[in-house]
């Protein structure tokens, strides 16, 4: 399986995730079923941001109410290890929920991979196909 994205969405996060070298970034996925249509970046809200992310509940609130009223929904986040590769850690694999969400996650040296969350606690590898 593969998500698609956008060409130009995918260097803009590439590049927010180089430019913030000693903390993770993160934001949503915006899309419908396995094409990302947009994104959302978020403030990392979480107590130790160099090394986890926590994406602030109230932008997430907000985010699925603006969604549903545009026709997309939020079909998941994406964020960065940056000194890391892009796969996902164990303390990502504890937050999966098994409900098929995407994660993006950028890693450094501008590598970035796609995940879906199959199980909890488990992911599948999904190819990026970038358009356009």
């Amino acid at each position: 399986m593969s998500v698609t994205i956008s060409s130009e969405v995918l260097t803009q996060l590439i590049a927010a995730a180089a430019a913030s070298p000693d903390a993770e970034i993160c934001g949503l996925l915006f899309g419908v079923a396995e094409r990302i249509e947009a994104t959302e970046a978020c403030a990392n809200v979480a107590a130790s941001p160099a090394r986890t992310f926590e994406i602030d509940p109230k932008a997430l609130f907000a985010a699925h109410r603006r969604a549903r009223g545009e026709g997309l929904a939020v079909i998941g986040h994406y964020h960065s290890h940056p000194s890391g590769s892009p796969i996902p850690s164990p303390r990502d694999a504890a937050q999966a929920m098994g409900d098929g969400a995407v994660w993006v996650i950028l890693g450094g040296g501008g590598m970035a991979r796609a995940w879906r969350s199959v199980e909890v606690g488990a992911f599948v590898e999904e190819a990026i196909d970038p358009i356009g």
